[in-house]
């Protein structure tokens, strides 16, 4: 997968929404409610790298294995590698 990375808003939402995530660790049918319930209820910052055979994008696999979301002094992060469990990362800068 190519690496993307996006700084607007709408298009951060739109992309999210259509991102899902099976495997191990950390599963979900839509990242985009994660990142709202992660406190990022309009992310204005997405970068999304490598490759995950258990990751789809508008129902195709694979997608990006890693995905840094940030709004403001948020950061939400999740890891996902071939074979390993994935996970998530949030933190708030003061």
């Amino acid at each position: 997968m190519q690496p993307i990375e996006m700084n607007d808003p709408a298009k951060i939402e739109e992309f999210l929404s259509k991102i899902s995530l099976s495997g191990r660790g950390f599963t979900t049918d839509c990242l985009l409610m994660d990142a709202y319930d992660a406190g990022l209820d309009y992310p204005d910052y997405l970068k999304a790298e490598g490759e995950d055979p258990d990751a789809s994008y508008e129902g195709k696999s694979p997608a990006w294995a890693k995905y840094h979301m940030r709004q403001g002094k948020r950061v939400f992060m999740v890891y996902g590698e071939k074979e390993k469990d994935r996970r998530t990362h949030f933190s708030e800068t003061p």
